[in-house]
């Protein structure tokens, strides 16, 4: 959930990619702590914000201990609070409401996500947050249950990173960025 000033905005996570420490190839930490990751490196529940190409913003949750690096990427979002604030920041009028987050730059830029949250404390309940889902919510999730894949866009890493299944979506959902394999 995001509560700016405009007003309050979100929806269910659909899908979602795990990063490790140092030895995960395609994990920022692979370099080590630097001013860029520190908040990567903890502690847990606070939000690691970092840009790609030097443009777009992802959004990412510290997962591990105080002190050892480990984030997931909010990969995609089915919108269903705030869509007109969303389809407005996301300027794109004509998309339909299940893609309006379905990828980790559409969700930054529909929940108004950037590098001032770096390091903001997700349990607080406010500015940013995790929460669980309302009955409705859970009731549209498909039956089909959670998928895993290989993650995107890291063959850099070798592919033994690469391949790795670290990329987690509920099968089938119309907001994923793409398709969970079967």
């Amino acid at each position: 959930m995001r509560e700016t000033a405009e007003g309050r905005c979100g929806g269910v996570i659909v899908e979602t990619e795990a990063y490790g420490g140092p030895a995960d190839r395609a994990s920022h930490a692979r370099a080590g702590r630097t001013a860029r990751t520190a908040h990567m490196f903890g502690p847990p529940g606070h939000a690691y914000v970092y840009l790609v190409y030097g443009l777009h913003s992802c959004f990412n949750v510290v997962a591990e201990t105080d002190g050892v690096a480990g984030a997931v990427l909010i990969r995609a979002m089915r919108p269903h609070l705030g869509l007109d604030l969303i389809r407005a920041r996301r300027g794109r009028p004509g998309d339909a409401d299940d893609r309006l987050a379905a990828g980790p730059a559409r969700v930054c830029q529909a929940l108004a996500v950037d590098r001032t949250l770096d390091g903001h404390d997700l349990s607080l309940g406010e500015a940013l947050w995790i929460e669980e889902p309302a009955d409705q919510d859970r009731e549209a999730m498909p039956l089909a249950g959670v998928a895993s894949g290989p993650r995107i866009g890291v063959a850099y890493a070798g592919e033994d990173w690469a391949e790795r299944p670290w990329r987690f979506g509920l099968r089938d959902d119309p907001s994923l960025s793409r398709p969970m394999p079967r």
